[in-house]
């Protein structure tokens, strides 16, 4: 599930997105009050079964708790700075760090996916693979093995927070270093390669 709200929709090749730390278990809110200031939200939830003492109730919680994404211009981030709720954006000192692209494309086609989707403790090392057939063609992420299923882990690097997703086995294909070289690579091992004759 994803809390996307109906604030102006800036054309996404304009405008960085942004991570929010904001006061956990008012991610929502949060967003909401955002949206209302026409800032366009990105809000990934799943569902979760929470238990209490006289019922147990599935509901719908926030993927990356204690933050929300924004996407907007740096210079105009005031009005999400002095919205309640809003700690601090995410970034270097008092300057705010954009979310990669490619991380916010893979955990909007996850979400959009409507896939089984937890939480997962980031991941550093790994298999890196891509997915090459389905819905989730073109994303990239952390394979893990199970015993019944396969799940690919995408990861938001800023954050250092992943998500795991199902998929079938038939889809991945792996992506090795060597196949991910640049093609400048190419003409530095060829002068190393006769520098050292």
């Amino acid at each position: 599930m994803i809390f996307d709200g109906g604030g102006i929709a800036p054309n996404p090749t304009e405008l960085p997105w942004f991570a929010i730390r904001v006061r956990p278990r008012y991610e929502k809110q949060v967003a909401q009050s955002i949206e209302s200031k026409n800032i366009h939200t990105f809000l990934p939830l799943y569902a979760a079964r929470h238990r209490w003492s006289d019922r147990t109730k599935e509901v719908h919680v926030p993927l990356f708790d204690g933050y929300v994404f924004c996407q907007l211009d740096p210079s105009d981030r005031m009005p999400v700075l002095v919205t309640p709720g809003v700690f601090q954006f995410v970034g270097i000192g008092k300057i705010p760090v954009p979310v990669e692209p490619s991380e916010i494309a893979a955990l909007q086609s996850i979400v959009q996916f409507g896939s089984v989707v937890r939480p997962w403790p980031f991941l550093k090392d790994g298999e890196r693979v891509r997915v090459d057939d389905g819905p989730l063609r073109n994303t990239e992420g952390i394979l893990l093995r199970g015993a019944d299923s396969d799940q690919v882990v995408v990861s938001v690097t800023l954050l250092q927070r992943s998500v795991a997703v199902k998929v079938d086995r038939a889809w991945i294909t792996p992506i090795r270093s060597w196949m991910r070289k640049p093609a400048d690579t190419e003409t530095r091992w060829d002068e190393a390669r006769v520098a050292a004759r």
